[in-house]
């Protein structure tokens, strides 16, 4: 191809047909084929990439809502929505990036992506582990917990750790750093099958399924007697309720998400907040995007983890760009098993 010659190519792509009211539906969405130039035009300092691999978190779910205020902008109806994903340069015109990288960051939910800030993303040098951890151990989920749970949370030895959807992307991780500290660590999850991988892959030294629970306060004084210090919370309404009634004196809680939530149209109101003020709780929020400056200490301290078998990982991948929608729903229902992955193109 000449210098400056454009060449196009087919580009299926996952489009939000209109803004969710409620819990989404597959009907939601559409994959369409357009086409995209497969390289970057001159004078631009953008980088086109090939998606490998996609990721559904659930944050996502607000994005599928017209958004005022918020700390990720809206997906636009009748366009592809984006989300983190691990991807290969084709071509570049960046100086930090060059033809056959991986990389991951936002991208598009799309065969190929042309970003135009490059700068956002992520150069991948260690490839002796699995390019999809990239989209959860080693990408934004990863690094969520990290945080998450080492500053926000300021752990000690020996504390009572609960985390909800704790078999979850973020969760399964919160879990396993807490027991390498010493502490003791309860999860949540919602079927049996997730409940036995928190206590049989993950290490954790008790867990319970939700919604075999009638009454959560009672279930949580049967896992900690003597109370919880460290909540990590993933889920909101009844649960976080349930978790300040039983918190101890200067409990922390990290506010990663409430993902029983985000398909409410009138969201639940929290009753026990009293709780804050009488035993001294830090109830803090936080964004992953606050803490990227952390990312090459947090390499330093969970490759090596990785290697030496200290920390596992599951996935829930599944192929094809056009079973994307359903991966990612499925995510509001609680089908997935770990982190859930679209795999758009073998690497």
């Amino acid at each position: 191809m000449a210098e400056g010659e454009s060449v196009e190519g087919p580009n299926n792509q996952v489009i939000l047909r209109d803004y969710v009211s409620g819990f989404p539906k597959e009907s939601d969405f559409m994959v369409r084929t357009s086409t995209i130039r497969l390289n970057v035009p001159e004078g631009s300092n953008a980088v086109l990439v090939k998606n490998l691999y996609l990721s559904c978190d659930p944050y996502m779910r607000s994005r599928m809502t017209k958004l005022e205020g918020s700390y990720v902008e809206s997906f636009v109806p009748g366009s592809p929505i984006s989300g983190f994903g691990a991807s290969r340069v084709l071509d570049s015109r960046h100086p930090n990036f060059k033809k056959g990288d991986l990389i991951w960051g936002i991208t598009g939910w799309e065969e190929y992506s042309l970003i135009t800030t490059p700068e956002t993303l992520f150069k991948i040098e260690h490839t002796d582990v699995p390019l999809s951890y990239y989209t959860g151990l080693l990408g934004m989920p990863g690094l969520t917990a990290y945080a998450g749970f080492y500053d926000v949370a300021s752990p000690k030895k020996g504390e009572y750790v609960f985390i909800s959807a704790a078999s979850g992307a973020v969760g399964q991780l919160v879990g396993q750093f807490a027991k390498l500290l010493g502490c003791f660590v309860v999860g949540s999850a919602g079927s049996k099958a997730k409940v036995d991988l928190l206590k049989n892959k993950f290490g954790f030294d008790e867990a319970f399924n939700h919604k075999e629970e009638q009454d959560l306060e009672a279930a949580l004084k049967r896992y900690f007697p003597n109370g919880i210090d460290i909540y990590f919370e993933n889920v909101g309404g009844k649960m976080l309720d349930a978790v300040l009634v039983n918190m101890r004196l200067y409990g922390r809680i990290p506010m990663c998400g409430m993902i029983s939530q985000y398909n409410c149209e009138q969201p639940e109101g929290v009753h026990n907040l009293f709780c804050l003020i009488a035993k001294r709780i830090r109830m803090q929020g936080f964004l992953v995007f606050d803490y990227y400056h952390m990312y090459p200490k947090f390499l330093d301290t969970v490759l090596p983890l990785i290697r030496e078998g200290k920390i596992t990982y599951v996935e829930d991948i599944v192929e094809g760009l056009e079973n994307g929608p359903a991966a990612l729903i499925g995510l509001f229902y609680g089908r997935n098993v770990g982190k859930q992955v679209v795999m758009v193109a073998r690497e």
